[in-house]
């Protein structure tokens, strides 16, 4: 009982300490790409908030897993450091003892991971595809930003306003660049402008007190007219009801499609929770370390045998796609070759003289 709380006590602790940390890069990470895409302005910067939330969500089952496979492999590596390992094994504790309460651990991780990856990730990314297709279906109007060039969503044209609308919902300095068809360049400017509405609920943008400049640029052929009211109006856009990604699925859904596509997306999605209990399994064995050695090699083997393992199961997701694996083979044989694996660590770490070493 003094071993097995301890034990729960340590991989608690040390997993919510990988969790922030871990948590705390996968945040900053979307945060950087998602300001880089404000900045150049297919973005708003009202919308990096919910898309980091919807960018969160959908890689939760990814980190949970690592932070299982961390926490665990952290723990018992500094148990091995410490010696704590050897008095636990003079006491009669064998290595397979750990697995019971490392499963008392990570199973209802392992749960909580399935249920991100068949239901939650796939609702994230669900969400941020039809919420960035409503941000693409604004109007150029609801993109304007004070003192910010600005690209159409056409990018034909280019616009520029130098003061936000006020009280009064009007805009000073206003400058528009068009490209035509034709290859010429259309230039408005203009002191003031505002937005108004018909009764039939169309849109114009009117600008007061300007100047249009058309012509081809390169050349001295250019017309300049002066107004004092120029009124645009708006086409007004749909949001468009694009077939949702594979990605972005449900899993009910996959499951009654059953195409290939369908189909190799779900080797990848239940991938995942087995993928978090082999690994928790895994650390056990590859949690050893010889005091007297380096302490950072098993760390080097876990990173490595965690990148194969997941790059395994995005190649036989492809295979599965792509209709050169079935799906049945497709989903077992990566965890057949690990849990493999798993029971030659177990061996190894458990035998006075493997096999391998026995002299005839």
């Amino acid at each position: 009982m003094i071993f097995r709380r301890a034990l729960q006590r340590e991989l608690a602790q040390t997993a919510a300490a990988v969790f922030v940390a871990l948590f705390a890069i996968l945040i900053s990470t979307v945060l950087i790409r998602l300001l880089g895409q404000a900045a150049g302005g297919s973005v708003p910067a009202d919308a990096v908030a919910a898309l980091i939330g919807f960018g969160a969500l959908a890689q939760m089952p990814t980190v949970l897993t690592l932070t299982l496979f961390i926490a665990i492999l952290v723990s018992l590596s500094r148990s091995y450091r410490d010696s704590e390992m050897v008095v636990w094994f003079a006491a009669g504790v064998p290595l397979t003892s750990w697995i019971r309460p490392v499963l008392i651990f990570a199973l209802p991780l392992v749960l909580v991971i399935g249920a991100g990856a068949l239901y939650l990730s796939p609702w994230a990314q669900q969400k941020s595809g039809e919420y960035r297709a409503r941000l693409d279906s604004r109007d150029d109007t609801q993109r304007v930003a004070p003192g910010v060039f600005r690209e159409s969503s056409s990018a034909q044209r280019v616009f520029f306003v130098e003061v936000g609308a006020g009280e009064d919902g009007r805009v000073r300095n206003v400058f528009v660049s068009e490209q035509t068809r034709s290859g010429g360049l259309v230039v408005i400017v203009s002191s003031e402008g505002f937005l108004r509405s018909d009764g039939e609920g169309r849109r114009y943008v009117v600008l007061e007190n300007g100047r249009r400049y058309d012509g081809t640029p390169g050349t001295p052929a250019f017309r300049v007219m002066e107004f004092g009211r120029y009124e645009v109006q708006l086409e007004q856009k749909q949001v468009t009801s694009q077939l949702a990604r594979t990605r972005a699925q449900p899993t009910a859904l996959l499951l009654a499609q059953q195409d290939k596509r369908s189909l190799g997306e779900l080797v990848g999605r239940i991938g995942v929770p087995v993928v978090a209990l082999l690994l928790a399994l895994l650390a056990i064995p590859l949690s050893f370390v010889n005091p007297r050695a380096g302490r950072t090699n098993n760390m080097l083997i876990a990173l490595l045998v965690y990148l194969l393992y997941s790059n395994a199961i995005s190649v036989f997701q492809s295979w599965v796609t792509q209709g050169r694996v079935g799906f049945v083979p497709g989903l077992l044989l990566p965890h057949l070759v690990v849990l493999g694996a798993l029971g030659l660590l177990f061996y190894t770490r458990l035998a006075v003289s493997p096999f391998w070493r026995r002299r005839t």
